[in-house]
């Protein structure tokens, strides 16, 4: 668009300039031809139909009709002229013509440059049938019959044609050159001023979830009222919570096709006041609600909702009020969100990077050595049996690296589906683990319609993964307890086991946890691990805090793997 609108922008005046041009040169050039000021009459019939060109350019209707009145007068005038000079003995009836057919490219060219390509051909019509009508009927001599005017007429219609169908290569003579796009040098400028720029920030924090709730925070002291919430986009069409105030935990309306203020704000990007809850469930009584749209330059980033239980609590000073608190921090929110997305980019892409490297490297080559162990073995003389017996051991051992590195690639792969959802990913996580070595699974399952941020689901996945590894590898339980309780923008991740606890040291279970507390700490959630009684560790991370809602949970437990 803003090429076209540059192009049009240059249209206008070289429309004018061509037309006020050419209604002197066929002036002239009609005087000089025929030497009969009557014929001027055509020059001045053309200023009359130019003057749409000059002015009303755009208009939808009468620009196109002064187009077609100035070639159906250019042709009719071609052969008035052509017949005149032939009778004066100035010119032949050719030259005579030659005299007005070079307007006729003034209208031609206008409707090309504004790319009307079907005008250009109807507009080429016109001109060849006013161009016979001329030619037959007026003057006092028929020039139609003349070779010389024929000519002259063919030629100019043939002109006519290559300005209306060589639109295109006009157009991008009168553009300024491209600069030749080079998108790694541009990344590399951008992600350079963006780490710039967020270590400048105060706190140098860019993450949503704080900047929504210290927005909630400033909302509290020009709109007081009883439940708010920041709400932004995720896949889907959806949107999810990234930051809520109240006693009672709201579950929201996320969807932007439902009858709502909320679908409303979004479309129109203007605050929207209703008489009703927001929420998907009714409220009781009065409630007011507002809806103010963070909107960043063009595009809608998010929704901030107001709740207060009495009637008409957001008059128009409140709601300029809370407008004026919700521009600025709408920018300061697309710029967190736009690094979240950065972030997630990155770590999904190094992520995918390891997970080919392992796959098509090392593990490759383990199989390999696998490979060679069993050929030794096939190969072993009889009566070696304490070398058989070493290199059984050592077979068994490379399977269990191996084993090892597949689960590594199915956590490096693992990812939460947005049509899914964070419970479904943590229980396939746990089920495939929990399978491979013989641990039976308990899930308990609490979650909500409405989602987390993508990149918050992401790290709880990966706190539980983590987890569920350790246990598996270091805890030698028997069952394992998964728990998921999902209310944005609360969220509780807990995972138990019966194991041995931490009487076993080791330094890369420790620094398992290590990686967990930096996760939780990223998405300013709390790590907690305690002993679980009678045996074995809970560790669980919880996002937010939780509020009163009903719900409704699904418990289910993992069948055992067979010779359990």
């Amino acid at each position: 668009m803003p090429v076209l609108a540059s192009v049009s922008s240059r249209v206008q005046p070289l429309a004018v300039a061509a037309r006020v041009i050419m209604l002197v040169l066929v002036a002239a050039l009609t005087l000089i031809a025929t030497q009969d000021l009557a014929q001027l009459r055509w020059i001045a019939l053309l200023v009359v139909a130019a003057l749409p060109a000059f002015l009303a350019p755009e208009h939808p209707i009468l620009a196109p009709l002064g187009r077609f009145a100035e070639v159906a007068i250019v042709g009719l005038a071609a052969g008035s002229i052509a017949a005149a000079a032939d009778v004066s003995n100035t010119v032949d009836a050719g030259f005579g013509a030659e005299a007005v057919l070079p307007y006729l490219a003034v209208p031609l060219l206008s409707a090309a440059l504004r790319r009307r390509p079907t005008e250009g051909a109807a507009l080429l019509g016109v001109a060849a049938v006013s161009m016979v009508a001329g030619g037959v009927w007026l003057g006092e001599v028929s020039p139609i019959s003349q070779p010389g005017f024929l000519a002259a007429c063919g030629q100019w219609l043939v002109l006519g044609a290559i300005v209306t169908f060589a639109a295109d290569t006009m157009r991008q003579l009168m553009q300024p050159p491209e600069p030749t796009p080079q998108p790694y040098a541009e990344a590399t400028r951008l992600l350079t001023q963006l780490r710039s720029v967020a270590r400048s920030l105060p706190g140098a924090t860019l993450d949503p979830g704080g900047i929504s709730e210290h927005l909630l925070e400033e909302l509290r002291l020009v709109a007081p009222g009883d439940r708010s919430a920041v709400l932004s986009t995720s896949g889907g069409g959806r949107l999810v919570v990234l930051a809520q105030t109240g006693a009672d935990r709201v579950d929201w309306e996320t969807t932007l096709d439902s009858d709502s203020a909320i679908a409303d704000a979004w479309a129109t990007q203007q605050p929207q006041v209703a008489g009703r809850s927001q929420g998907r469930s009714s409220r009781r009584g009065e409630v007011s609600s507002l809806v103010v749209p963070l909107v960043a330059g063009v595009r809608t980033i998010g929704l901030v909702i107001l709740e207060a239980d009495v009637a008409n609590a957001y008059p128009s000073s409140v709601v300029f009020d809370v407008t004026g608190v919700t521009e600025p921090a709408a920018i300061r929110l697309e710029a967190a969100l736009l690094f979240d997305d950065v972030r997630s980019l990155a770590t999904n892409e190094e992520r995918q990077r390891l997970a080919r490297e392992i796959h098509d490297g090392v593990a490759q080559e383990l199989v390999m050595v696998g490979y060679g162990i069993d050929n030794a073995q096939a190969t072993l003389p009889e009566g070696a049996e304490e070398t058989a017996e070493e290199l059984r051991t050592l077979r068994n051992e490379v399977t269990r690296v191996i084993t090892e590195l597949r689960l590594s690639l199915f956590e490096l792969r693992s990812e939460v589906d947005r049509n899914g959802g964070l419970a479904a990913a943590i229980a396939e996580y746990a089920r495939t683990l929990g399978t491979s070595a013989g641990l039976r699974v308990h899930f308990t399952f609490d979650e909500s319609t409405a989602r987390l941020p993508a990149a918050t689901e992401a790290e709880l996945l990966r706190i539980a993964q983590e987890a569920i590894t350790n246990a598996r590898k270091h805890a030698g339980a028997s069952n394992l307890w998964v728990t998921c309780t999902v209310d944005p923008p609360y969220a509780e991740i807990e995972v138990s086991d019966d194991g041995k606890g931490f009487a076993d040291d080791r330094p890369d279970g420790r620094y398992g946890l290590t990686i967990m507390a930096e996760r939780a700490e990223r998405i300013r959630g709390r790590l907690k691990i305690t002993p679980r009684h009678p045996s074995g560790t809970t560790v669980a991370v919880v996002l937010g805090s939780p509020g009163k809602r009903d719900s409704v949970r699904d418990s289910v437990s993992a069948p055992a793997p067979e010779g359990e």
